[in-house]
């Protein structure tokens, strides 16, 4: 697995889709294009804090995280701050 946070991101995001493109591409959205549902964004939030140390996202937090680049952004804010 890469080093590089967004890259370990996509690549857990591409994993865990339950409709994995063949390419993933960070304007996918997570539920219309990669198949995710309610539990497996649960999930994907739980191995993305647990991989990065992350502390748990409230919902609040997810609101509006709906493509990968979105995703990207939130692991890194929460990484910077």
């Amino acid at each position: 697995m890469s080093t590089d946070p967004a890259a370990r991101v996509r690549d857990i995001v591409a994993t865990m889709a339950p409709q994995p493109p063949g390419q993933l591409s960070d304007t996918h959205r997570l539920i219309e294009d990669l198949g995710y549902d309610s539990l497996r964004l649960m999930e994907l939030t739980l191995v993305l804090e647990r991989t990065f140390g992350l502390p748990r996202y409230r919902p609040e937090d997810l609101i509006g995280v709906l493509r990968v680049d979105q995703v990207i952004e939130l692991v890194a804010r929460t990484v910077a701050a």
